[in-house]
């Protein structure tokens, strides 16, 4: 599999399999492919856009990019909201305690700024004392406890996210 015949195919409109997004991924995470290959997929995507099946496959192929958490000792329900960002998005930092105090678990990714305004994690970090760098013993212990967590992404969880998510942020592509 070549990195230029995925670009190409999604430049000119057509739908990526599980096993080209896959590759993409994890090919990038381990730096075998450079930004500048990274950059036109992503201006590719932006511009044809992802189906529905497409974008479930990069969401499992970011997940799998690193370690995931099992949190069946968690019990109950678990549910997360993820922000698509703006300057006026404070829902996730309202919403997370408040669902928590309904009783439901909400262990949250969330992510750093994306263009001109603070993501999440900036938005808690301003608060003095607040860490988002937990370890997975004190993410799991705080949604055994409180029932909400907030991690951010990192070189063991979704890696790929991190590094894609940096890169949307200076080549133009954070809107798709």
């Amino acid at each position: 599999m070549r990195a230029y015949d995925i670009i190409l195919k999604k430049r000119n409109g057509n739908k990526l399999t599980k096993e080209e997004i896959a590759f993409f991924v994890n090919s990038y995470t381990r730096g075998d492919i450079p930004d500048y290959q990274i950059s036109a997929l992503l201006m590719a995507i932006y511009f044809q856009g992802m189906d529905d099946e497409e974008t479930s496959f990069l969401t499992e192929a970011m997940m799998k990019s690193g370690e995931v958490y099992a949190l069946a000792s968690i019990p109950g329900k678990k549910i997360d909201k993820h922000s698509t960002g703006g300057v006026g998005d404070k829902v996730s930092i309202i919403l997370a305690p408040l669902v928590a105090s309904a009783g439901v678990a909400v262990p949250m990714m969330s992510g750093r700024g994306l263009g001109h305004t603070g993501g999440t994690l900036d938005k808690l970090e301003s608060i003095p004392g607040f860490r988002t760098n937990l370890t997975k013993e004190e993410f799991i212990s705080n949604l055994k406890k409180i029932n909400v967590a907030m991690i951010g992404q990192s070189e063991t969880i979704a890696p790929a996210d991190k590094k894609f998510y940096a890169l949307r942020d200076v080549t133009g592509t954070i809107e798709s």
